[in-house]
């Protein structure tokens, strides 16, 4: 049966999807072609007729969850004062819901290290969307000539995606949470709250009294 241009399209954008999805969970190389083709409801010799290789399928996968995640900020942005937009965009990131999603969320703190052993092409091609997240993010800093908001949201991007490996790693209880705020702080320059000092509870006050 031939298909029309247009269902083949529609076809390879289901395939890219799902793969972006999968990969952030499991992985540059946690799931295989058969797998993913699986998923999409297709063979795995009809592969070829989408992709050239599995290369160019992790490529456009990963480009699909940067290009998302960037349109997502630069929605946040036009919603929100300018002067409040980067501490928008750090506490959307930042948090529990983020951490615990990984196949949904910025595909930078789950697939850059494996990105960084791939073949030049692959590398290159993850660089350019990364620079692209950079200029879009030094675009949401209203305090800062273009310069210096550029140098500035590569140091923000780069805490905020340390800090969510960080968090993962720690797991989802109290320690992580903890991490997550200590990012948010350092990013935004927020000093925080100290914790309030437990107060002594009758007993330990009559013990006290009863020593003096």
């Amino acid at each position: 049966m031939r298909y029309s241009r247009e269902h083949k399209q529609e076809t390879h954008e289901r395939i890219v999807k799902r793969a972006s999805v999968r990969l952030r969970e499991k992985g540059a190389h946690g799931i295989g072609v058969a797998d993913l083709m699986k998923e999409a409801g297709l063979t795995h010799g009809g592969f070829y007729a989408h992709f050239d290789s599995r290369e160019a399928l992790v490529i456009e996968a990963f480009a699909h969850a940067m290009d998302r995640g960037t349109e997502r900020w630069r929605k946040l942005g036009e919603q929100t004062p300018p002067e409040k937009r980067l501490a928008a965009i750090v506490d959307s990131y930042l948090t529990p819901l983020h951490r615990d999603d990984p196949g949904h969320g910025c595909a930078v703190p789950t697939l850059g290290a494996e990105i960084a052993r791939e073949s030049p092409k692959t590398r290159k091609a993850f660089a350019a969307k990364l620079e692209q997240m950079v200029d879009m993010l030094a675009g949401q800093i209203s305090d800062a000539p273009p310069k210096a908001a550029r140098k500035r949201a590569m140091a923000v991007l780069a805490t905020m995606m340390g800090t969510l490996v960080m968090a993962r790693v720690a797991g989802n209880g109290e320690f992580s949470d903890e991490i997550l705020a200590a990012g948010r702080d350092a990013v935004l320059g927020r000093t925080p709250a100290p914790k309030p000092v437990a107060k002594k509870s009758a007993s330990r006050k009559a013990a006290t009294a009863a020593r003096h």
